[in-house]
């Protein structure tokens, strides 16, 4: 795994230094590729294309990049696993090879088949071929958006690269903001789709193609959709329900064990994460079938709730892991804070963040690569929201008048309602976010029948209402419900797919890669594979959710390695306790970054909201504390950042 950059000036006439600018854009993200750094220029054309090396297949220097065969020249983030299958394939077509690596592997791949070339890789890439007769550039993304890739256009000037703080080293870049992305940061704590925190900045889209001629026209090309495989399984599904419960979960255990072994292709050792759950488990006990001793570890926090290094312990000591695991301190994890900016550069909310980035360096003072089990929850009906979200709408569906109720709620204001609710609260349940969940519970009543829209706001930290206040007259506020239009799913089905599309890409992918590559550490996501992908979104959903159980099918093979009473437990997700942890000392930077006079200056949000927005929850108003978390990080970014 490494880091690329490049750019191409289509009005570059010597007014800066190609090959300085370049490099500095390289170097900005040698965190993520310490052990060699290339470069490839044509200052004709205003060209630059540079990489920095983690090396993990073929150490030697015949694995460096940028990599040139005849026309082309290629740099690349990421592995395909099966690169040695489409080698041999390849040599018997007449192709030679000087080195061991995939990289060679997929520029010859594409010398011979061009974009198609990409339906033969199996793993995780992001990469940029430059086709020097053509006078064509082409990016690529891996079918899940496991490696990320941003690009840049405006004025002549096209940029791309693994993570945004390259762009800022190009004297043309203009960083302005994107308020739609500001918006949609704001409702998730992180940025979907192909959406970007600056003006003429995208992500390209998992599974889809860039091409940029050199008439400056670019061309989006689509080459895989997870969706696609939900619809196929809609019209196979009789097919899938004729099968036996016990001929699937030998078919599934197959494809599982195939695809994680795949995994560990590697000259470097390899670790897993490991929390004792269902999916690190599973990793961990199909690996260990096959004979694999892992070297497994865990992040631990002295608060029970929050705890799941018992667990792992458990699991590795019934599995015989080579285990480590590092008990996380308030002072370690709040040392963090002051980084996340550098990690993340571009503004993202998730508080899980610093417990991963605390995992990875665990992790690389022992291995090169680790193994991160992503992806369990959003294939197989894993997260507690999904039969939540799925009981509710099967009550509202049943109940009449639930529209009119939540129209009465919208006459009670919400500070009457905290008054209210403090009034009975110790016969109540405990909120420390009651007025936020009163505003939801209005909005959920009166989209009670329409599913799409109940889970859109359950994912939501600030509404709709609150950005038109928070943020003026923005004139549209996108939402995640735009990527994953017209399609008709029922409603377990739909939240798998809306968090495929969105949170696990756009969330939990770009966690798990800038806290592994920061440390120079290579995460590897074993249950991403796209032939898993694809068998497990055709799987009708009753075999993921059934007896209410989630991950049905999964745990009936996962037990049949790992005693059922080591996993069987609540679902904790993997998070720190911010708010217990850290409430004083977080008052105290959130009056630092929020105060309404730096607010103003700025001109992003309303003072006048944020100010409200501060006391209520520094007098316990019953405000949601992830609201002031993510404007908090925002505005560390900003600082860091412009």
């Amino acid at each position: 795994m490494c880091r690329i950059v490049g750019f191409w000036d289509f009005n570059f006439n010597w007014q800066y230094n190609l090959e300085e600018v370049a490099l500095s854009m390289r170097d900005s993200l040698s965190h993520g590729g310490p052990d060699y750094a290339g470069l490839y220029l044509e200052p004709k054309n205003g060209l630059a294309l540079t990489h920095r090396r983690l090396s993990i297949i073929d150490l030697s220097p015949s694995g460096h990049q940028p990599m040139e065969f005849e026309n082309l020249v290629i740099i690349y983030n990421g592995e395909v696993y099966n690169f040695r299958e489409i080698r041999e394939y390849l040599e018997k077509k007449g192709y030679r090879f000087f080195s061991n690596s995939d990289t060679e592997v997929i520029l010859k791949a594409f010398h011979r088949w061009g974009v198609n070339s990409v339906h033969r890789f199996r793993g995780m890439f992001a990469f940029a071929i430059w086709d020097k007769t053509q006078e064509k550039i082409y990016l690529c993304r891996d079918r899940a958006g496991v490696k990320p890739l941003y690009w840049y256009f405006r004025d002549g000037l096209f940029i791309f690269a693994s993570e945004l703080k390259a762009f800022h080293k190009h004297p043309r870049f203009k960083k302005e903001i994107n308020e739609l992305a500001l918006a949609l940061y704001l409702q998730y704590g992180y940025i979907p789709g192909h959406y970007c925190i600056f003006k003429d900045a995208f992500k390209l889209e998992p599974g889809h193609f860039l091409v940029l001629d050199q008439n400056r026209n670019i061309e989006k090309i689509k080459y895989w959709d997870v969706k696609d495989y939900f619809l196929k399984g809609l019209e196979e599904k009789d097919r899938w329900i004729k099968k036996s419960e016990d001929d699937l979960t030998v078919e599934l255990e197959t494809l599982l064990t195939e695809s994680f072994k795949l995994r560990l292709v590697s000259d470097v050792p390899v670790g897993m994460f490991l929390s004792g759950g269902v999916d690190s488990s599973t990793v961990c006990a199909l690996l260990s079938k096959e004979g694999i001793k892992l070297k497994t570890f865990t992040i631990g926090f002295y608060e029970e709730n929050y705890n799941e290094a018992e667990y792992a312990k458990k699991v590795s000591k019934f599995l015989g892991t080579d285990h480590t695991e590092l008990y996380c301190t308030p002072k370690e994890a709040f040392d963090i804070i002051p980084k996340l900016p550098d990690i993340y550069d571009e503004p993202f909310g998730d508080s899980s963040s610093i417990p991963t980035y605390l995992v990875s360096q665990l992790a690389k003072n022992h291995v090169k690569v680790s193994l991160s089990a992503d992806g369990g929850d959003e294939q197989f009906c894993g997260y507690t929201r999904y039969w939540i979200v799925g009981d509710k709408i099967k009550r509202y569906t049943s109940l009449p008048f639930l529209s009119l109720i939540g129209n009465f709620l919208n006459l009670i204001n919400p500070d009457v309602a905290f008054k209210i609710y403090t009034l009975f609260r110790p016969i109540l349940p405990k909120w420390t976010n009651f007025r936020d969940k009163y505003i939801k519970l209005r909005n959920v009543l009166k989209e009670a029948k329409d599913f799409k829209a109940q889970y859109d706001i359950s994912n939501k930290i600030f509404l709709t209402d609150d950005l038109k206040q928070l943020l003026g007259n923005i004139v549209h506020i996108p939402s995640n419900t735009e990527f994953i239009n017209n399609i008709d799913l029922n409603a377990m089905e739909y939240m798998m797919l809306y968090d495929l599309k969105t949170y696990l890409p756009d969330d939990i992918l770009v966690k798990v890669d800038r806290a592994t590559m920061s440390v120079a550490l290579e995460g590897r996501e074993p249950f991403l594979d796209h032939k898993i992908l694809e068998w497990t979104s055709m799987l009708p959903v009753e075999f993921k959710y059934k007896n209410s159980t989630s991950k049905y099918i999964l745990r009936k093979i996962l037990y049949k390695y790992v005693t059922k009473e080591l996993i069987d437990r609540p679902k904790q997700g993997f998070g720190v306790p911010i708010y217990e942890w850290f409430k004083a000392d977080l008052k105290e930077l959130y009056k630092e970054y929020l105060t309404p006079g730096k607010i103003k200056k700025e001109g992003l949000f309303d003072e006048k909201e944020v100010e409200i927005l501060l006391n209520d929850y520094l007098n316990n108003r019953g405000v949601n504390h992830n609201k002031l978390w993510l404007l908090f990080i925002f505005q560390l970014w900003k600082e860091k950042w412009l």
